[in-house]
């Protein structure tokens, strides 16, 4: 089944624009759907294409690499081992999982220079040491991110009616108890089965959400065997577990140690990038300054992080259980799971933000004459100002926080946002948002 992706977009604008002098690497984690995205788009806008994934290719294809240097050999080589004909400027050659086999990404400068056909590269853990180690990574390469389908995304596939959000989010009234609950309720289901093209498509099926949860748990496996491959020790798949209860702790940064049970040390810190280089996570980085710039006062040392796909963090948080029992997703749909499992909503946003091409970025500082602290949880650049956000998973409750922070950077503000389940009003100048229009203030 394929499902209408954005990535798909920005792959006909690049055949458009750009296909004539950079090859495109579709990067993201593993089963976001980038080699469907890639195969269709083959499919529908070229006359013939050659596929390789190189996780499964025979070695005749991977010896055709040998002859880069006489590049008409190479392509003889290549149609002959394929029985596809390529035509000039009408066919596209696909390196799949391309990580897997490094010279073919190297060969992509050679290959974009000769001209005559388009380059298609998909991967994931592709910056991964060993996977660019004795490489020259191509400078004529454009890098489109491929994340779980976003809201957007899976409305189209579920058929809901995505478009009634957008008219909403110009409004500055509420809408309405009985449709406020209706569309959070749609959202909660978005939430539970998550991004992943296989679960959606086990949703669409109609699957329960038993059925829906061990598809995720079988992702998350394959998620540890890759982890595995590049730790065996299983201190990277530690780190990745830890993150749902790091959350729940309100804690105001990650901590490895507490993860892993060992002391942070240089060879950690590695793991930890390889951790964020397989887009199974996001991280969210403490800003020192949030007045100067959010990039500039990025706090490396300082970070929290989000689990890539929602549907993913709930089958992670019982992951101890044999199987996610029907009752869970049952709370979850009709908003009774515990009010400490707030941090699921935060996962959710921080997915959102991600989505839309932005970094994640939140601010800590310490409250005068107390041990305790402000925090405001994702920060956004809009041109030289601020937006503020502050996610909460019922009711609006306090927010101190983010109104202290406006007093504290009013010069840098542009707009404070406070997203809960509740309906469309304002306090002040704080704008109170349902979590589903999110997307429209990111």
């Amino acid at each position: 089944m394929f499902f209408k992706r954005k990535a798909y977009d920005k792959l006909v604008e690049w055949k458009n624009k750009y296909a004539d002098h950079y090859a495109v690497l579709l990067e993201g984690a593993r089963r976001v759907g980038k080699s469907t995205i890639a195969e269709n788009f083959a499919k529908n806008e070229y006359k013939s294409y050659v596929l390789i994934d190189f996780s499964k290719t025979t070695d005749n294809i991977r010896k055709c690499f040998d002859d880069i240097g006489n590049i008409d050999l190479f392509f003889l080589r290549i149609q002959a081992e394929t029985g596809v004909t390529l035509y000039e400027h009408e066919s596209l050659l696909i390196f799949d999982e391309v990580q897997l086999f490094p010279k073919a990404r190297q060969a992509i400068k050679h290959l974009v220079l000769d001209g005559r056909y388009h380059y298609l590269e998909t991967g994931s853990l592709i910056s991964i040491k060993k996977n660019v180690s004795d490489i020259l990574i191509p400078s004529e390469e454009m890098i489109i991110p491929v994340y779980p389908m976003d809201y957007e995304e899976f409305c189209d596939a579920a058929g809901f009616n995505y478009s009634i959000l957008r008219e909403l989010s110009a409004l500055n009234g509420g809408i309405g108890q009985a449709t406020n609950r209706k569309l959070m309720r749609d959202l909660r289901i978005y939430m539970a089965v998550g991004g992943m093209p296989q679960a959606i498509e086990a949703y669409v099926a109609g699957m329960n959400f038993q059925q829906i949860d061990q598809v995720k748990r079988q992702i998350i496996k394959l998620y540890e065997d890759d982890f595995k491959k590049i730790d065996p020790s299983g201190r990277i798949s530690a780190m990745y577990h830890s993150i749902p209860a790091q959350l729940a702790k309100d804690s105001r940064k990650y901590s490895i140690t507490t993860a892993t049970g060992k002391r942070s040390s240089s060879k950690m810190e590695e793991m930890l990038y390889e951790l964020i280089d397989s887009k199974t996570v996001l991280p969210c980085y403490n800003t020192t300054d949030p007045g100067v710039s959010l990039a500039d006062t990025k706090d490396f040392d300082r970070y929290k992080l989000y689990i890539s796909d929602t549907g993913l963090f709930v089958t992670l948080m019982f992951i101890d259980r044999p199987s996610a029992e029907n009752e869970i997703y049952a709370k979850l749909l009709s908003d009774k799971l515990p009010a400490n499992l707030g941090y699921l909503y935060e996962n959710l946003v921080a997915q959102i933000i991600t989505a839309s091409g932005r970094e994640l970025y939140y601010s800590t500082w310490e409250k005068e004459g107390s041990t305790h602290y402000y925090e405001v949880d994702f920060l956004i650049s809009k041109g030289s100002k601020i937006t503020a956000i502050e996610v909460k998973s019922s009711g609006v409750g306090k927010h101190e926080s983010i109104l202290e922070f406006a007093k504290k950077n009013s010069k840098h503000i542009k707009e404070l946002y406070l997203l809960s389940q509740k309906d469309i009003s304002k306090e002040g100048v704080l704008k109170l948002r349902p979590i589903y229009l999110a997307p429209f203030i990111v």
